[in-house]
C-alpha cells in the first residue's frame, strides 16, 4: 500500500469514527492547552464592543476579534488572534475560496444527455444516459438573468430554523430544460431506459450533508403548509417537485389564531412516503418542512423520464424504478449528445453558499476539488485545498478541517488565519466579486436582518457561522460558536479585514431565540468594529 493510500484510508477512518461521536451526542472538547492570548487593553476597545463581551451570556466564553489595515497591514484590534476558536460556517471561507481557485470563478458545469443505442427516424432504441457533474442546482434556482437566487433562511434550513422560504424557480427547470432539448434533437420515443451516470465521484458519509454527483433541489423535497380558513380547519399543503414515487400524506389542524404552531415531518426508510402531522395556527403565514431524498439517482430517473413525458417524448421502461447503472458504456465515444445543461458561473454558486450558509454545496467543493485533479474520492480534495492555502500564504497550521461546512468536530481556526485568508483574496482579480458574495450587514443573506437600520448597513460582507446544541443539564442552549468574519468598509473602495467571534456562550432558556440574540451581538459588533474605523477612529 502506497503511503498516499494508506493516508487517505486513515483520514476517512478517522472521519468516520468522529462523525459516529457526532450522532449519539458526543461533543469534542479541546484536548491541548490553547497558546496564551495576546495583550489586549479593553479601553481601547469603543465601549459598545466592551459592553456586548461583558454581558452575562459571555460569562465562561472566550471571544476572538483581529482587525487589520489592508493599505498598511497594521493590526488595529485584536484579542486571542492567534488561539484556535470553533469557527461554524465561517469555515465556509476556506473551502468555497479552495474550490473557487480549484475551479475558476467562471467555470460553468455542463451537464450533457448522451444516446447509447441506434436512431431510426424519430424512434431511439436504447438508452438516454444523463452524465451528472456535480452541478449544485441543476436550474433549480437559476434566474432569467442568469443569476442564482435565494432567500433570507435557505429551505435547507426548514427544519431547524423558523422562517425558512422557497425561491420561485422550478426546481426540475433543469431537467425539463433537458427534456425539451431532446425532443429538439428529433427524438419521440426511447425503446429503452433513463439511466443516471454518477461516476463523477464517490459520495463520502464523512461529509454531512453528503454530496452526490446528481443534485435536484438540494435532494429535498418542499413542504409547504398554509393555515386553513379556521380553527378546525384541515391546512394546505404545497409540495414541490412532485416526483413519482414520492407520496405526501397531512393530517395538520388549524388552531386559533395565536396557538403554537408545531409541525413535524416522517418519512419511510425510503423516503417515499412522508407524513406530516401538527398544528399551524389560523391567520400565520406558511411553514416550511423538508424531507430527504434518500435514492437521488433514482429520484433523478425518474425526474428526467418525468420531463421527457412533458416534453413529448415516449420512455418505453417504467417511470418508477432503480437507476441500473450496470447499464452505462465505459465511454461515450461514438454516443452523440442529444442534450445538455450548462450552469451559471461558480462564482454564483460561491455567493449562494455564502449568502445562506449552503452545507450541501460547501461539501460539494471538497468533491469537487478531489474532481479536478483526475480523482474521485471526495477525501481528495483536502490536498487540493492544502496546496491552495499555502500557495495564498495561509498559515496551515492554524487550521483544521475534515469537511468544507465547517460542522465536523474537529474543524477549528484563529482569527489571523481567516484574516491571511481574506487578505489574499484583496489582491485578486476578483477580489470585489469574492466580497460582495458575502453576507451585507442589514441587506442580504444571513446578515439580512441584523443591524438594518444602523450606520453600518451595507459597509460590512462577512461570513457568519454558528455552532449550537442542547444544554440538557441546565435546560438552555449552549453556542459552542457565534462567529463573522470579512470585510470592513473604511473608506471609499477601503476595506479592512476582520474577525469577531465568540466561543462557549450560552442562553437564558432552551429558545432558539437566544442564538439569535448571540448573533446579533456579533454582529453588532462587527458594526462598532466598522463604525470606529474611519479616519476619524484610526
Amino acid at each position: 500500500m502506497s503511503p498516499s493510500v494508506a493516508c487517505r484510508r486513515n483520514r476517512r477512518r478517522t472521519a468516520r469514527a468522529l462523525a459516529l461521536l457526532v450522532a449519539v451526542g458526543a461533543v469534542l472538547t479541546s484536548l491541548v492547552q490553547a497558546a496564551p492570548p495576546t495583550p489586549t487593553d479593553d479601553e481601547t476597545l469603543d465601549p459598545r464592543i466592551t459592553e456586548v463581551l461583558r454581558k452575562p451570556a459571555y460569562r465562561h466564553a472566550e471571544w476572538g476579534l483581529l482587525q487589520q489595515n489592508q493599505q498598511t497591514g497594521k493590526v488595529t484590534r485584536s484579542r486571542n488572534a492567534d488561539q484556535f476558536f470553533i469557527p461554524g460556517s465561517t469555515a465556509k471561507l476556506f473551502g468555497v475560496s479552495g474550490t473557487w481557485h480549484a475551479l475558476g470563478g467562471g467555470h460553468r458545469f455542463v451537464t450533457p444527455i448522451h444516446a447509447v443505442g441506434k436512431r431510426r427516424n424519430t424512434t431511439f432504441q436504447g438508452d438516454l444516459d444523463l452524465v451528472a457533474q456535480g452541478d449544485l442546482t441543476l436550474g433549480g434556482r437559476t434566474r432569467k438573468n442568469g443569476t442564482v437566487a435565494f432567500t433570507a433562511i435557505d429551505h435547507t434550513y426548514a427544519n431547524d430554523i423558523p422562517g425558512a422560504t422557497l425561491t420561485p424557480q422550478n426546481p426540475l427547470a433543469g431537467v425539463d430544460q433537458l427534456a425539451r432539448q431532446v425532443r429538439a434533437a428529433g427524438i419521440r420515443r426511447v425503446e429503452g431506459d433513463v439511466v443516471i451516470d454518477a461516476r463523477l465521484f464517490r459520495p463520502d458519509p464523512t461529509l454531512h450533508p453528503t454530496p452526490t454527483p446528481l443534485i435536484i433541489n438540494d435532494n429535498l423535497i418542499d413542504l409547504l403548509t398554509s393555515p386553513g380558513k379556521g380553527a378546525g380547519a384541515p391546512a394546505g399543503l404545497e409540495v414541490r417537485p412532485k416526483v413519482a414515487p414520492y407520496r405526501v400524506t397531512s393530517s395538520v389542524r388549524t388552531v386559533a389564531a395565536g396557538k403554537p404552531t408545531d409541525i413535524a415531518v416522517e418519512a419511510s426508510a425510503d423516503g417515499t412516503r412522508i407524513q406530516l402531522s401538527g398544528t399551524i395556527a389560523a391567520g400565520s403565514a406558511p411553514v416550511l418542512r423538508v424531507s430527504a431524498v434518500k435514492d437521488p439517482n433514482a429520484f433523478g430517473r425518474t425526474a428526467m423520464i418525468e420531463a421527457l413525458k412533458r416534453a413529448g417524448v415516449e420512455v418505453t421502461a417504467p417511470a418508477v424504478g432503480r437507476n441500473l447503472a450496470s447499464r452505462l458504456p465505459r465511454s461515450y465515444q461514438g454516443a452523440p449528445t442529444v442534450a445538455r445543461y450548462t450552469s451559471p458561473p461558480y462564482a454564483e454558486y460561491a455567493e449562494l453558499i455564502f449568502k445562506v450558509s449552503h452545507n450541501l454545496g460547501a461539501n460539494l467543493g471538497i468533491c469537487l476539488m478531489a474532481v479536478s485533479r483526475g480523482k474521485t474520492d471526495c477525501q481528495d480534495g483536502f490536498p487540493v485545498l492544502a496546496a491552495f492555502l499555502d500557495g495564498a500564504k495561509v498559515d496551515r497550521r492554524a487550521v483544521q478541517l475534515a469537511d468544507g461546512r465547517g460542522g465536523n468536530p474537529v474543524d477549528r481556526t484563529t482569527p489571523r488565519a481567516v484574516a491571511q485568508l481574506l487578505t489574499y483574496w484583496q489582491h485578486t482579480a476578483d477580489a470585489e466579486r469574492f466580497r460582495t458574495s458575502l453576507p451585507i450587514l442589514g441587506v442580504d443573506g444571513t446578515l439580512a436582518d441584523s443591524c438594518r437600520d444602523c450606520p453600518s448597513r451595507g459597509k460590512v460582507f462577512a461570513k457568519t457561522g454558528t455552532v449550537a446544541g442542547g444544554d440538557t443539564l441546565n435546560d438552555r442552549l449552549a453556542v459552542g460558536a457565534e462567529t463573522t468574519a470579512g470585510y470592513l468598509e473604511t473608506g471609499k473602495d477601503r476595506f479592512d479585514v476582520f474577525f469577531a467571534g465568540v466561543n462557549g456562550a450560552s442562553t437564558a432558556g432552551a429558545n432558539i431565540g437566544g442564538v439569535l440574540a448571540i448573533g446579533n451581538d456579533v454582529a453588532d459588533v462587527a458594526a462598532y468594529l466598522q463604525q470606529t474605523s474611519g479616519p476619524a477612529g484610526r
